[in-house]
């Protein structure tokens, strides 16, 4: 097996601390469904987390295998949601839910390529946050790093997120 290409990065973490009061508007220009995904099949999260996270590096679970990958997706404080578009995967986003510390993380959120510039992340991106706080946490957080989209950070503060620390990490490349 060869050894990975090791990629630096920033990473900026963000939180919310009180739940935004604006709305984004479904846009128009498709039929879009946003549906629960309740014991997700690993080939699907698979898919899902490879379309949107190859092109941005993301590698936490790339590498688990079934058993490993179940352990975590299936568990009973993370909540995935996929987005739909005319009928087709857009993108997903997976929350986890911090009861005791009152925290919810979205850990993962992000479109398909094929759905990217097309008025559709801030629209996802605002219900990932309703859904977010939908169990009424003290805050909301959430990551990103300079391999995500470069307009990434700026439409996680523009809704509504506060950069509250920064780190330097290396991620495998996604090769």
């Amino acid at each position: 097996m060869t050894k990975p290409r090791i990629l630096k990065t920033r990473v900026t973490h963000l939180e919310m601390t009180e739940r935004p009061t604006q709305s984004v508007p479904t846009p128009v220009s498709f039929k879009l469904a946003l549906m629960r995904a309740t014991k997700i099949s690993l080939p699907f999260y698979r898919f899902l987390y490879e379309q949107v996270g190859k092109p941005h590096h993301w590698s936490v679970h790339r590498r688990l295998n079934d058993e490993e990958l179940a352990a975590i997706i299936h568990r009973s404080n993370v909540d995935i949601h996929v987005l739909y578009a005319d009928g087709s995967p857009a993108g997903f986003f997976e929350l986890v839910i911090d009861e005791v510390q009152a925290v919810t993380e979205i850990l993962y959120f992000g479109l398909v390529p094929e759905f990217q510039g097309r008025g559709l992340a801030k629209f996802f991106l605002n219900e990932a946050i309703l859904t977010a706080w939908m169990n009424s946490p003290q805050r909301v957080i959430i990551e990103t790093n300079t391999l995500d989209s470069p307009r990434a950070l700026q439409m996680y503060q523009r809704m509504g997120f506060k950069p509250v620390s920064f780190a330097e990490a290396e991620i495998d490349a996604w090769d």
